[in-house]
């Protein structure tokens, strides 16, 4: 027998009152949160809670539904490479999300598992009713509410989140924590935003890019050239590969409008020393990125 279940995080602000589910119908599903997560974390603990939920029937092939290509990866390439290495990147920085990453390391031993990339809001019924779970759990910890945790799985010994929930959102060691729930602003969730676009992983990544970005999003890059969100997509789809990022110090953040934040940063990679400039906008609940330039320095 194969279990399918579609496995899917959300996150109102990217960082911000978080949710994550996982769903296989109505009458099996899970859900939990956090008062403080990025979507990445959502999406590694419904992966991670799916294989928690189904520990009693490990004899079971797990078919997963993601539309997060960073989780899959993360599970089916990086990973091993990870752990041989300390759970370091090849730059030698702590990977992001360790610890979501190692307990899923744990339970994935001896289990049978398949991923499948879904694209995202596109009318996947199991997909969509993730989503819907994850965004509820979400806004519930937004309004300060208890989330709903779902059913669970018949016979697992109760609902989804059978593991306590951390008093804070996991963070991998080296990488910027979010703040304490309700005291970040959103020039601080915005320069978390940033930075998580600064990881390769991320930056290289069509599912989290298309996330991020706005959908008008520019770009000037540091030879002058002009490009959209549309080209870099179809560039790493074709197997474009983004500079490693050396060191990033800041200069500047500033609030322009109530919707619009701009950060200006010293930026060092393998090739360059780059002065960068990068204008977010919010919609709604949600910041992207919507103006990048760089300028090489003398």
């Amino acid at each position: 027998m194969t279990i399918t279940a579609a496995a899917d995080g959300s996150a109102l602000g990217n960082p911000g009152p978080a949710g994550w589910a996982w769903y296989v119908d109505e009458d099996c599903w899970g859900a939990g949160g956090w008062p403080h997560g990025t979507n990445n974390m959502g999406e590694l603990m419904a992966v991670l809670d799916l294989f928690r939920a189904t520990r009693h029937m490990p004899e079971e092939k797990l078919h997963i539904l993601c539309d997060s290509q960073y989780v899959i990866n993360c599970v089916t390439k990086w990973m091993a490479g990870w752990k041989r290495k300390g759970w370091k990147k090849s730059d030698g920085k702590p990977v992001l999300n360790m610890d979501l990453l190692k307990d899923i390391d744990k339970e994935i031993v001896g289990r049978t598992y398949e991923f499948e990339w879904v694209k995202g809001h596109a009318g996947h019924a199991l997909n969509e009713a993730a989503d819907d779970k994850a965004r509820a759990a979400a806004t519930a910890y937004q309004s300060g509410r208890p989330a709903d945790a779902g059913p669970g799985f018949a016979g697992s010994g109760g609902a989804a989140a059978a593991e306590p929930e951390p008093a804070a959102p996991l963070a991998s060691a080296g990488s910027p924590a979010p703040p304490a729930a309700g005291a970040a602003d959103d020039v601080d969730t915005v320069l978390a935003l940033e930075r998580e676009l600064q990881d390769p992983e991320v930056c290289g990544n069509i599912s989290d890019l298309d996330h991020l970005l706005h959908p008008e999003f520019r770009e000037i890059s540091r030879d002058g050239s002009l490009t959209d969100k549309a080209r870099l997509l179809a560039a790493l789809a074709e197997g474009f590969e983004p500079l490693p990022v050396g060191r990033v110090d800041l200069l500047a953040a500033n609030k322009l409008a109530p919707t619009l934040i701009q950060i200006a940063y010293r930026m060092v990679d393998a090739v360059d020393v780059v002065l960068c400039s990068s204008l977010w906008e919010r919609a709604g609940d949600r910041w992207r990125l919507r103006f990048r330039q760089e300028t090489p320095t003398a």
